[in-house]
């Protein structure tokens, strides 16, 4: 298996060198990352300067790494594009440091980039622990990532999707197993904490407070809560075709 690694974090982070050591047990991997933390970034794309490249060592064995000056989106469109002498047959991102569930999903720079593979037609993986801790550890969440991937490889799933797997923060014996879940309803206590730097001029920081607003146990993030890790599969067309026919009806 060929296997084109990205993610939102960095290509420092040790998410993603987790789960590159995971995956090399399934093929060869080749990562291409953003030089810095590009969190929440969406699948906003780099289009008013040029795309940096460079390549780097990297601290698990992996067939080429690069560091790009650009969005997770550019790193995996730029991969596709120029990068790679071959098609890979799967792309994958993270481990990203925090769950992406719910709404977040939208946000996420992590989901992005796999989103570029599953525009392509490649079968495509996002993968998330459910934790902020800057000592996390990822071994746990990289090995039922990878075992994600493999087995929905081994089962030939179709390309142009994007799976989306987020793992819980405990210990391994304590996860209960993989669950297919739907994307989750959250409600965000949102607010911007005000404050003024040392020149007395404003500025914000974001903050927010999710409440679950469906608890159904095949939501992603009530798995999660539940001990499981989360597989929801997503995919690029985002048309509501019930609203079609009605809509169709008023604008004649």
């Amino acid at each position: 298996m060929y296997i084109l690694l990205c993610n939102d974090d960095g290509i420092n982070a040790p998410g993603i060198v987790a789960l590159a050591d995971a995956l090399g047990a399934l093929g060869q991997v080749t990562v291409v990352a953003p030089d810095m933390e590009r969190s929440a970034a969406s699948n906003s794309l780099t289009l008013s300067q040029p795309l940096r490249v460079r390549e780097v060592s990297f601290p698990v064995r992996v067939e080429k790494a690069y560091a790009v000056s650009g969005t997770p989106a550019d790193c995996a469109k730029i991969a596709l594009a120029n990068l790679l002498e071959t098609r890979p047959d799967v792309v994958v991102s993270g481990i990203n440091r925090g769950p992406n569930m719910c709404v977040d999903i939208f946000y996420s720079g992590t989901v992005a980039a796999a989103f570029e593979g599953a525009f392509k037609g490649l079968p495509s993986f996002a993968v998330s622990l459910d934790s902020y801790h800057s000592d996390a550890d990822y071994s746990i969440a990289a090995k039922w990532g990878a075992e994600c991937v493999r087995r929905l490889m081994v089962a030939q799933v179709k390309g142009g999707r994007v799976f989306n797997i987020n793992v819980p923060d405990l210990p391994d014996e304590s996860i209960r197993g993989i669950r297919v879940t739907r994307a989750g309803k959250v409600d965000y206590r949102e607010a911007y904490d005000h404050r003024r730097d040392p020149n007395g001029k404003s500025y914000y920081w974001i903050q927010g407070w999710p409440e679950i607003v469906d608890n159904d146990p095949d939501c992603d993030i009530v798995a999660v809560k539940n001990g499981f890790v989360s597989l929801t599969p997503l995919q690029p067309e985002l048309t509501d075709f019930s609203a079609m026919e009605g809509l169709t009806g008023i604008v004649k």
